[in-house]
């Protein structure tokens, strides 16, 4: 397969040679490459774009047959290999969903077909508009209408899946001349030479996912860069799809902790059958769990308040479950799990990122409270 191939046969793949393909190059070469990536901050840009090509980030795209459980299983053998890769995946399937649900041809067409073959990498930029949207933080971005466009000024602290060169999509509120914002847009950003990249500092894992601060003064975001003017009601359309993408990078995680108890079974079982967690019980509700958000993927755009809790609930219980397994992995493998070289030891950082990356349990937890007050009788 020529790896600059964008043609839309990729994007088609069946479903069963399209995970078949990924599956093998999770458990091969990035698997392999999973402690680089996780000890040394390797970005696996190359990696993503032969996964890219195994059809691995197409899936979900109205153009392949909107199949939303199909791209959660690939995600989720990405993330079993390699959670930094598997949070790089949702990074990059979420960016190809704001694109095609644009609407914008700009967006869309030969540009939407590079992104989703990888041959060019993109992510999101929605932590802090998020948060603000729920009432937890303010807007950092400031927008201000001109002639062609906007101009957009602000700087935001971590944007995962970037550098010179590539994309992310982010949200700025409008400024009017008396200082009140009138509306936001969303718009995708390109790091182009003018976008200041600033280090972040070191965290504790996911170093792996090329995440900078991002500065930006007087950039100009034209028409033929705009996702969506106004941006609410497009967040409200896509936002259960945007936390439904995430349950696969969790699901991989608790799938790979899993695995590793298993492994040590044969020679520590006798004594691991008096920890709680064990690996055929929480098999058997990450299945369950599986399956209820295999039912939602059906219908990621349904916006009705049940179907949304329903999808945050189910996002909450895989971050939850993602930490008691990658737990209960370290303690079934004991002072071999411990090594700093050892996926039960790399595991445990993964799902801690997964508790806490945007939306985090606490922030899924605020938003159920909310929209439970609208549907429970007074």
């Amino acid at each position: 397969m020529n790896p600059t191939d964008a043609s839309p046969a990729i994007l088609n793949t069946p479903s069963g040679d399209l995970l078949g393909r990924v599956k093998q190059i999770a458990s091969g070469e990035l698997a392999g490459a999973a402690f680089k990536i996780d000890h040394e901050g390797f970005y696996p840009a190359s990696l993503m774009q032969t996964l890219g090509q195994a059809g691995a980030f197409g899936a979900h795209l109205d153009r392949s047959g909107q199949n939303f459980g199909l791209a959660i299983d690939a995600m989720r053998e990405i993330a079993r290999n390699c959670g930094s890769t598997g949070f790089l995946a949702w990074c990059h399937d979420v960016c190809g969903l704001y694109m095609e649900q644009s609407g914008n041809p700009a967006l869309m067409g030969s540009v939407l077909d590079e992104h989703a073959c990888a041959n060019t990498l993109g992510g999101t930029a929605l932590s802090n508009p998020m948060k603000t949207f729920a009432g937890i933080e303010k807007m950092l971005l400031r927008a201000k209408r001109v002639p062609g466009g906007y101009r957009v000024s602000g700087a935001l602290p971590w944007v995962s899946h970037i550098g010179r060169g590539q994309y992310c999509g982010a949200i700025a509120g409008v400024y009017l001349d008396d200082g009140s914002t009138s509306h936001e847009i969303m718009f995708l950003l390109r790091c182009t030479d003018d976008v200041v990249l600033r280090q972040c500092p070191e965290f504790s894992g996911m170093e792996g996912t090329s995440t900078w601060g991002i500065r930006l003064d007087d950039y100009f975001v034209s028409e033929d860069a705009l996702i969506a003017d106004p941006a609410k009601p497009f967040i409200a359309r896509v936002r259960a799809a945007f936390v439904l993408l995430q349950t696969g990078w969790a699901l991989g995680v608790t799938q790979g902790s899993i695995e590793s108890m298993l492994e040590v079974e044969p020679l520590l079982g006798h004594v691991n059958k008096f920890l709680d967690n064990r690996p055929d019980e929480l098999q058997a509700e990450l299945d369950d769990l599986s399956q209820r958000i295999q039912t939602l993927a059906l219908t990621p755009y349904d916006g009705s308040v049940d179907y949304v809790i329903s999808v945050l609930d189910a996002r909450a219980q895989s971050a939850e479950l993602s930490l008691r397994a990658a737990q209960s992995g370290l303690l079934h493998q004991g002072a071999r799990g411990y090594m700093m070289n050892t996926a039960p030891q790399r595991r445990i950082r993964e799902s801690h990122f997964v508790a806490i990356v945007t939306p985090a349990i606490k922030h899924l937890r605020w938003e159920m409270a909310r929209l439970s007050k609208q549907v429970l009788p007074a």
